[in-house]
């Protein structure tokens, strides 16, 4: 059972995340930018820098206590 601070931190980072992607989606609409695979290659890597690292720490370490 994950702690409530790690799942306020997760929250807080996701909603920081999400925002952070809500920014830069409204940019690349307002420039125009196609939406293809490479448009949307930093929502995803982002996505992938952000949450594994985090995941890793807290959930897989606290499954194996």
């Amino acid at each position: 059972m994950m702690k409530t601070s790690v799942i306020i931190r997760f929250l807080i980072i996701g909603l920081i995340w999400l925002g952070l992607c809500v920014v830069l989606g409204v940019y690349m609409f307002a420039s125009k930018v196609p939406v293809t695979l490479m448009s949307l290659f930093p929502f995803i890597a982002s996505g992938i820098i952000v949450f594994v690292p985090l995941y890793k720490k807290y959930v897989k370490n606290d499954k194996q206590r």
